[in-house]
């Protein structure tokens, strides 16, 4: 590859210049508009943040779903970070390959967690009950005695739960 870039691929920050080293500190910090806790970064759809051969930096973020009404406002708020930052770019949306929940960071989910949603199970370390739906534990008191109310929680993305020990409704991130 000729171009210069600084990627939040893996656990390891590739950055050969300063101003990439900015913008993806930039990028990186732009919470999503639907689950403010955590950032594009912390969720894996900030691919990388890269310098074309013209010299301009190019910002490449994957929708968490191709349908996510949100794709248009986050592409938005980090063009907008970068500008406030007076840094010139190009958002760039790649949908190959398709998003997982497998991407979203260690800190991200436990972020979810604080902030009151269950993060996703499933390959990314999630217990599975045997022949049956995920087991899903409250992000409040730690319970896997849940149950699911609606298979939509206040974003399509999510699944609304309840949890049969402490009673408190909660929101599940469904694994993708």
């Amino acid at each position: 590859m000729t171009e210069d870039q600084a990627t939040t691929e893996g656990d390891v920050t590739n950055v050969t210049d300063f101003e990439l080293t900015r913008a993806l500190e930039v990028a990186s910090s732009v919470p999503d508009p639907e689950v403010p806790c955590v950032t594009v970064a912390d969720l894996g759809i900030l691919r990388s943040v890269t310098r074309n051969e013209s010299g301009q930096i190019v910002v490449r973020l994957t929708p968490t779903y191709s349908g996510c009404p949100a794709v248009i406002a986050i592409e938005m708020a980090v063009e907008t970070a970068l500008l406030t930052a007076g840094i010139d770019s190009k958002i760039e949306r790649v949908i190959t390959p398709a998003w997982t929940t497998d991407w979203i960071s260690d800190e991200g989910r436990e972020k979810l967690r604080a902030y009151g949603i269950a993060p996703p199970v499933g390959s990314s370390g999630g217990r599975r009950a045997f022949f049956s739906e995920d087991v899903i534990a409250c992000p409040r008191c730690g319970s896997t005695h849940t149950t699911k109310v609606s298979e939509f929680g206040s974003t399509a993305c999510k699944a609304h739960y309840r949890c049969d020990d402490c009673a408190e409704p909660f929101d599940y991130f469904k694994c993708i």
